[in-house]
């Protein structure tokens, strides 16, 4: 992989924001159970990508990263989760649910890319 990779990139600059959000939510509402689960899945696609790229194989990297998409799917249920029960305000939410939504669209990608490799 080269030094500008735009997942890596955007998947650690995602979990960043994941541990804002965290810190928010746990500060400012107190709430432990849900930006717990929201911090392991949401910091863990970025792990997961910084794995699939050391992968010892193409088959390794294909399942690192599909670990990665699924990590995504989960962020944007638990983002969702704490919009709708208002720990998040619907703006609050938008701008994660959507880098959630653009990171799964470039980890699908690179997946359907592999496979038709």
């Amino acid at each position: 992989m080269k030094a500008d990779n735009v997942v890596q990139i955007k998947s650690y600059a995602f979990a960043i924001r994941i541990v804002k959000a965290y810190k928010y939510l746990v500060e400012e509402h107190k709430e432990y159970v849900l930006s717990k689960q929201l911090l392991r899945c949401g910091t863990s696609i970025g792990a997961n990508i910084e794995e699939a790229i050391g992968g010892q194989s193409q088959k390794d990297f294909f399942a690192k990263l599909t670990i990665a998409y699924k990590e995504a799917r989960e962020t944007q249920y638990w983002l969702k989760l704490l919009r709708d029960t208002d720990y998040l305000t619907l703006e609050q939410s938008r701008s994660l649910i959507e880098d959630t939504e653009e990171l799964l669209r470039i980890i699908g990608s690179i997946q359907k890319t592999i496979r038709n490799s």
